[in-house]
């Protein structure tokens, strides 16, 4: 029987086994998914695209070894969390984590955020600073930096896939078909050769994959997009960016991949800037977008280190 025969896969096909529990909780309106390890201060880890919460699946147990509790949340949209028609933008994704911190019993947290997790994790400790006691992202320039490096023409080119998402519907049918491999092929295209050729990136891809496939999930990811695009001449989009002008307060770590050729060094580089507290840039000799699966160990102890503060 064909992929296309069997339908798509359902919602709980994410809640993989593990050293974590998986629960559900009520956050800013929508119900979000997590799956939690460890016991401590809690360390929130939000992931990017095309993935769900698995990609933290290193440092889940890597944190709760080192002593804190740590929650991997699938965004709104993705995986087994809620996928409501409306909601993909970076203020109301930051609205989402704030809200997910306080059902999560805690006043704030160390916030870890890789690509669109990131511009997440930078919007968070901006608009709503008091939640984020501490700051990591990865693979993911501050939002006015990664606004202003799209006067280059290397990283348009980069970013070609935000461009070819803001049509309706079709995005999601490319993302989806089942005649070829459109998440494989996105996922090696912008991860470090040293990963592609693993088991473990092949077990990733295919996990990606089918989570792609779960209903309405293709079209949560592309409204991220389709916001991140349309908002660019939208006045809500004109607020966010005024209100981004705000300094990060909350000490940062920078974590970016050397080869990352979706996010180029060089536009990264530079989003200290919009940091007042403490800040650190941290380049990933061989490494492409995804450091926390291309390097899990020296991401999970680049967290854990600077958790401690």
């Amino acid at each position: 029987m064909t992929a296309a025969e069997e339908g798509p896969p359902d919602a709980t096909s994410v809640l993989l086994p593990g050293p974590w529990t998986h629960r559900d909780l009520s956050a800013n309106g929508v119900r979000l998914h997590v799956a939690e390890a460890g016991e401590g201060p809690l360390v929130l880890l939000l992931h990017g695209f095309p993935q769900f919460w698995w990609a933290w699946r290193a440092q889940l147990p890597a944190l709760a070894a080192a002593g804190f509790r740590a929650v991997a949340p699938d965004l709104r949209g993705y995986g087994a969390s809620d996928k409501p028609p409306r909601g993909y933008d970076l203020p109301t994704a930051a609205a989402d984590v704030a809200a997910l911190v306080r059902a999560l019993g805690e006043e704030d947290a160390v916030l870890v955020g890789h690509d669109w997790g990131g511009l997440v994790a930078w919007s968070a400790a901006a608009l709503h600073p008091r939640s984020v006691r501490r700051l990591v992202v990865v693979s993911m320039a501050h939002p006015r930096r990664l606004r202003a490096a799209l006067a280059d023409r290397a990283q348009r080119r980069a970013l070609r896939y935000v461009l070819g998402s803001q049509l309706p519907r079709l995005p999601e049918r490319r993302l989806t078909r089942t005649d070829d491999d459109p998440v494989a092929d996105l996922v090696r295209r912008w991860a470090g050769p040293a990963w592609t050729g693993t088991a473990d990136f092949a077990e990733a891809v295919a996990r990606y994959r089918s989570a792609a496939r779960i209903p309405q999930a293709a079209y949560g990811s592309m409204e991220y997009f389709r916001w991140a695009g349309r908002s660019q001449i939208r006045p809500d989009g004109w607020r966010y960016a005024r209100r981004m002008a705000a300094p990060v307060t909350a000490p940062t770590l920078q974590l970016h991949g050397a080869l990352d050729p979706c996010v180029l060094p060089g536009s990264a580089r530079g989003s200290g800037r919009y940091v007042a507290g403490a800040y650190e840039w941290r380049e990933l000799d061989g490494v492409g977008h995804f450091p926390p699966e291309e390097a899990p160990g020296a991401v999970s102890t680049a967290i854990a280190d600077w958790a401690a503060g």
